[in-house]
């Protein structure tokens, strides 16, 4: 989902939580992973949900004996507090303990400076649900992506767009984080290349509350948009729509994954209309329809996004990699998950044979209405019409 660019802050420690697994002391057959992540601060409301799917899959898992089935996990997690030194020093802290993967924020820099310490330990690192296309390359060979990324999910949403007869676009983007750059930049490619036009471009800077220049600037275009289209997320979206309706101006708007949440939900009206990428859609009788119901019943409350049910498939990548490892190594580890083809996850396959670490899967598009999320449809852009990342 969200790739920033956040001020570094000296932080002395990380808060230590332990979780699930195979007791205190490991023997040969256990394997430990490490998860840094953002249970408080502005990423919480993306990674507290990934690692409540992802701890429900490794719970499974270590009641079938564990990953690949002969492998009981042992969960060590240390909360950032969305903060990027912190990352990178609990992400040090679980590679000395012994942890032989380790699984990082919705966020790419935070995911990065991680990194930055598992590759050259040669630990495998897969991301809760940051999209940035350039995370892997900006690592090395033991990063993987998991999520739709964002010109896959950009793709996705132009198309969509086109495809409903819509053919002027606003592109309001910020420059603080890739993310909410990146994806409208990836949306103006691809909607343009259809036969599209960019009528305008405004810019934010995250945290903002007053919109009003942008919003003004939107109603006195000469060229009135049939869409806009922007990355913005908690809180400056809320506050953006608010004021681009009481401004009188009802032109549909465009967002992504990060719109996904229970207080854009809670929007009500006011985020009628939107469109938004997930990682996918509980349809009648689908595989996601049954896994909200059984998380339901694990944790006493339905999922809140789509981010469970990412973090519950990493847990089946992970289990299937391990499987099909020709060893315990980190090396053996990342290869048998770079070769992955076709995985039957919840949300449709996931293949990473090929791909330089970030995975082939589906989009799921859904448009809010009275307050519900209602499933459009779920398309696997051709790589054809992917643009490269930026």
């Amino acid at each position: 989902m969200l790739e920033s660019v956040r001020p570094i802050s000296i932080v002395t420690g990380a808060i230590a939580l332990v979780l699930g697994g195979c007791g205190s002391k490991q023997d040969d057959s256990s394997i430990v992973i490490g998860v840094v992540t953002a249970q408080t601060g502005v990423l919480a409301s993306y990674d507290q949900p990934s690692l409540a799917g992802f701890r429900m899959s490794i719970d499974e898992i270590n009641a079938r004996g564990g990953l690949g089935g002969k492998h009981p996990v042992k969960l060590l997690v240390r909360d950032t507090r969305s903060d990027t030194a912190t990352t990178a020093a609990a992400a040090q802290e679980l590679v000395d303990e012994g942890a032989k993967i380790m699984i990082t924020p919705c966020d790419a820099d935070p995911s990065i400076v991680a990194g930055q310490v598992t590759q050259p330990a040669g630990v495998p690192t897969l991301t809760f649900c940051g999209s940035s296309p350039i995370l892997p390359g900006a690592v090395g060979d033991m990063m993987f992506t998991t999520y739709p990324t964002d010109n896959l999910q950009a793709t996705a949403l132009a198309k969509h767009a086109y495809e409903s007869g819509l053919r002027k676009v606003y592109l309001l983007v910020s420059p603080d984080t890739t993310y909410t750059s990146g994806l409208p930049e990836y949306f103006g490619k691809v909607f343009t290349k259809l036969g599209g036009t960019v009528v305008g471009k405004g810019s934010f800077s995250m945290n903002q509350p007053d919109f009003s220049v942008a919003v003004t600037t939107i109603r006195n275009l000469k060229e009135q948009p049939d869409l806009i289209m922007t990355a913005a997320y908690e809180p400056d979206f809320p506050a953006f729509v608010r004021q681009l309706r009481a401004a009188g101006v009802t032109t549909p708007v465009f967002g992504a994954d990060a719109l996904g949440t229970p207080t854009i939900a809670g929007l009500g009206e006011l985020a009628n209309g939107v469109v938004f990428t997930s990682a996918g859609c509980a349809t009648e009788g689908s595989k996601l329809e049954a896994f909200n119901q059984q998380f339901n019943k694990v944790t006493g409350h339905v999922p809140s996004s789509a981010y469970e049910v990412n973090g519950y498939e990493i847990g089946l990548l992970l289990d299937a990699a391990v499987k099909a490892a020709t060893s315990m190594t980190g090396t053996a580890i990342r290869d048998a998950l770079d070769n992955l083809e076709n995985f039957e996850a919840v949300t449709g396959t996931i293949t990473y044979r090929g791909t330089r670490r970030i995975p082939v899967r589906s989009v799921a598009l859904l448009r809010y209405e009275g307050g519900k999320a209602q499933c459009l449809q779920s398309v696997t852009p051709a790589a054809s019409e992917i643009p490269a990342p930026l």
